[in-house]
C-alpha cells in the first residue's frame, strides 16, 4: 500500500503539471495579456492538486500503517486510486474541446449535460467522431497505465505500534494540511487562485475535476423561488417586473434590457467611487434617527444627496455587494457572488464601465477570497484588486483584516494617481464587525473597547479622515461618492421581516452632487442606475432598479430574510413565506405593523420580484448582450 499510495501520488502531480502546462502553452498569448504573473497559474496550481489527491489517497494513506500487509486491503486500493486515475484523466483530455465550446474548464455545465447521455452521445457521435476517437484511446492507455502503476503491490512489514500511530497522526497532518492548502484563516478555493480578469485564465491554477466538484457542491446555493412561494406564467412574471421598474420590454432573451438616459452630462465622465460601510444599520447612525455615533457621516449627509429611507436586501456582505455593484434584486438562493454560473459574463457596473474607458478597481482590508468576492469581481469586469497582501505597512491588522483607515489611505493613493482614464472604485470596509478591532488612540472611548457602538465610531472617524483628505484633492471635483451599508449588524426579531434592521445609510455626495434630504423609500438595487445617471453614462443595461434622478421614482424596497422575502410599497409590506399565502401589513417605523386584508394584486407583483432574479440567473439574462452565453437546453 505504501509503494501504491506513493506512486499515485507522484503519477498524478506529473500528469496534472503536465495537463497544466499543456494548456498554457495553448493560451499562452492571454496568459501574456493577462498580466505579469502568469507563473502563479504553476504556484497555485501545485496547492490545488494537493488538496485534491489529499481528499482521495487520505483514507488509503491514514490505514497503510495498520492494513499494509494485507492482500485484500492492496487490492482495494489499487482499485480505487485506479478509478480516482480515470476520473482525472477524463476530466483533463475533456478539458480542450470544452475550453473551445464555452471558454471555461469542465463546470457545472458538464454535470448537465450527463443529465442526457443519450442526446450528448449522439452530438458526439454525430460532430466530433475524431475527437472521440482519440479520447477512447486516451482512456485506454490511461486504463493500462493505471493498471500497471496502482493495481498491486508487495506486501509490506508493519512497522511496531507505537510507529504506527505516529505515523496515521503525521499521514493525518500532511492530509489536513494539503486540504485546507494554507495556513491562513480560509482554506483555499477557487477565489483563492483568481488572479486575473478572465475567467477561463483563472480556472487554470485548478484541474478540472476539482473544477466539477466545487460546481457540483455550490448547487446547494440555488434554490428555486417557485418551489417554494409559487409560480408565474414567464409573459406575467416579465411583465409586471418591466412596469414597476419604469421599464420597456427588452428582447426575448434579456427582457430587461433597457436604454438609460443620463440625467447628467459632464465634459468629462465622472469617476465613481463606492464605499461600502460593513453592518452600518440606521440604528447607530445619529441623522437616521439611530444611536448618535456617527458625527462625520451626519456632516457628510448634510452636504450631499442623503437617502433617510433606504433598506439593505438581504443580511450578509455579499447580499448587499450583489446590489450595489451589479444593481441584482435578492432571492431565496445564495448571492450571485457565491453561484456557480455567475462568477463571468454577469452585468455589473464594472462590465458596463469597461464599454466607457474606465478602469475598475476593488479594495479590501482583508482576504478578497473570503465569499468569492475576488473570483465574482476580476471574473466580472474588475480591472485591479487590492487587498490585504497588497497593503504596505498597515496601521492595524485585526481578525478581519487591514484597519478601515489603511483602506481609505489605498482608496486615496490610487484615486491620486494622475491619469486620464476615469475610474470605478468599489472599497469595502472590514473594522465594523465581531470581534470589534480598531486602531488604538483614534477615539475616545466608551465602556469596554470592543463593543459595535465603538468601532461604529472608528468607522466613522476613518470616514471623516478620508473625506476631509477628498475635498481638499485634486480628484475631488471629477469624483461621484457612494457611502452606503450592505447591512445592518445582528439582524433578528419576532417579525418575519424586521424592517428596522434592513434601514441602512445611504448618501451621493462629491462632483455637481446637490444637497438634499430624500425621504423616498428605495432600495440598494436602486442605487447602481442613479450613479450612472449621475456620471453621465448614457447606455443599456437589465438592471431593475430605479434611476432616481428621474420623476416618479422610489417607493419600494425588496429584501430576504432567511425563507422570507419582503417587497415594501410606501408603507405597505408584503411578505412571502414558504407554501403560505401572501401577508401583509401597514408599516409604521420602527417597529409596528398591523395587518391588512388580502390584495392580489399587490401579491402578484410581490411574487413577480421574488421570482425574478432566479429566472434571470437561470436563464442568464442579468448580462450584456456581447456577454451573453448559451444556455443549456
Amino acid at each position: 500500500m505504501f509503494t501504491q499510495i506513493g506512486i499515485f501520488i507522484l503519477a498524478m502531480l506529473v500528469f496534472l503539471t503536465a495537463s497544466r502546462t499543456l494548456l498554457a502553452l495553448w493560451l499562452w498569448p492571454r496568459l501574456q495579456e493577462a498580466g505579469p504573473s502568469p507563473w502563479i497559474v504553476f504556484r497555485w496550481g501545485l496547492r490545488i492538486d494537493l488538496n485534491q489527491i489529499a481528499m482521495w489517497a487520505g483514507v488509503p494513506a491514514l490505514l497503510a500503517p495498520w492494513l499494509a500487509d494485507q492482500s485484500m486491503a492492496i487490492f482495494v486500493t489499487g482499485l480505487w486510486l485506479q478509478l480516482v486515475w480515470l476520473v482525472f484523466v477524463l476530466l483533463e483530455i475533456s478539458t480542450p474541446q470544452f475550453i473551445l465550446e464555452y471558454d471555461s474548464r469542465p463546470n457545472r455545465l458538464y454535470l448537465d449535460y450527463l443529465k442526457y447521455p443519450k442526446e450528448v452521445f449522439g452530438m458526439l457521435w454525430k460532430g466530433y467522431k475524431t475527437v472521440l476517437a482519440a479520447a477512447v484511446l486516451a482512456m485506454a492507455l490511461a486504463a493500462w497505465l493505471g493498471h500497471m502503476l496502482f493495481a498491486s503491490a508487495a506486501p509490506n512489514i508493519l512497522p511496531a505500534w507505537p510507529w504506527r500511530i505516529a505515523l496515521t497522526l503525521l499521514a493525518g497532518a500532511l492530509i489536513v494540511l494539503a486540504i485546507r492548502g494554507t495556513l491562513g484563516h480560509r482554506p483555499i478555493n477557487p477565489a483563492s487562485v483568481a488572479w486575473c480578469g478572465d475567467s477561463l485564465l483563472n480556472t487554470l491554477p485548478l484541474n478540472s475535476f476539482y473544477n466539477v466538484l466545487f460546481a457540483l457542491y455550490a448547487i446547494k446555493n440555488e434554490r428555486s423561488a417557485a418551489d417554494v412561494y409559487g409560480n408565474l406564467p414567464d409573459d406575467r412574471l416579465q411583465a409586471l417586473v418591466c412596469q414597476f421598474a419604469n421599464i420597456p420590454p427588452g428582447p426575448p432573451d434579456l427582457p430587461t434590457l433597457h436604454h438609460q438616459p443620463a440625467s447628467q452630462h459632464p465634459s468629462r465622465p465622472k469617476n465613481l467611487v463606492l464605499i461600502v460601510q460593513e453592518s452600518l444599520g440606521a440604528q447607530y447612525v445619529g441623522n437616521l434617527g439611530g444611536a448618535n455615533l456617527t458625527p462625520n457621516l451626519d456632516k457628510l449627509a448634510a452636504q450631499g444627496w442623503n437617502f433617510t429611507q433606504a433598506y439593505a436586501t438581504g443580511t450578509r456582505s455579499v447580499r448587499g455587494l450583489e446590489a450595489v455593484t451589479a444593481g441584482f434584486p435578492p432571492t431565496l438562493s445564495d448571492a450571485a457572488l457565491r453561484l456557480a454560473n455567475a462568477q463571468s459574463n454577469f452585468f455589473t457596473l464594472a462590465q458596463l464601465l469597461r464599454k466607457h474607458g474606465y478602469r475598475s478597481r476593488f479594495i479590501y482590508g482583508g482576504e478578497a477570497h473570503f465569499d468569492n468576492m475576488k473570483s465574482f469581481f476580476l471574473g466580472n469586469g474588475f480591472d485591479e484588486l487590492h487587498d490585504l497582501p497588497s497593503f504596505e505597512s498597515p496601521a492595524f491588522v485585526g481578525t478581519w483584516g487591514a484597519s478601515d483607515e489603511d483602506m481609505f489611505n489605498k482608496l486615496h493613493d490610487l484615486l491620486s494617481t494622475d491619469t486620464d482614464q476615469p475610474t470605478l472604485h468599489l472599497a469595502f470596509s472590514v473594522s465594523n464587525h465581531t470581534p470589534w478591532e480598531y486602531p488604538a488612540g483614534r477615539i475616545a472611548v466608551e465602556g469596554d473597547p470592543a463593543t459595535v457602538q465603538n468601532t461604529v465610531r472608528y468607522a466613522d472617524w476613518a470616514i471623516g479622515q478620508f473625506f476631509e483628505q477628498a475635498q481638499k484633492s485634486a480628484y475631488w471635483e471629477d469624483t461621484v461618492f457612494l457611502i452606503v451599508a450592505d447591512h445592518d449588524s445582528r439582524v433578528g426579531g419576532a417579525q418575519r421581516i424586521p424592517l428596522r434592521h434592513f434601514h441602512i445609510p445611504a448618501l451621493i455626495l462629491g462632483a455637481g452632487v446637490p444637497a438634499m434630504q430624500d425621504p423616498r423609500i428605495i432600495s440598494q438595487i436602486d442605487l447602481p442606475p442613479t450613479l450612472l445617471s449621475l456620471i453621465g453614462i448614457d447606455d443599456a443595461h437589465p438592471m431593475i432598479g430605479h434611476d432616481l434622478t428621474q420623476d416618479g421614482t422610489g417607493g419600494r424596497a425588496m429584501m430576504q430574510y432567511e425563507d422570507h422575502y419582503g417587497y415594501l410599497q410606501e408603507d405597505t409590506l408584503v411578505v412571502l413565506e414558504p407554501h403560505q399565502e401572501a401577508l401583509l401589513f401597514r408599516y409604521t417605523a420602527p417597529d409596528h405593523y398591523a395587518p391588512l386584508p388580502q390584495d392580489p394584486a399587490l401579491a402578484e407583483i410581490a411574487l413577480a420580484h421574488a421570482l425574478w432574479p432566479s429566472w434571470a440567473y437561470q436563464h442568464q439574462a442579468h448580462t450584456l448582450p456581447g456577454l451573453k452565453r448559451r444556455v443549456t437546453e
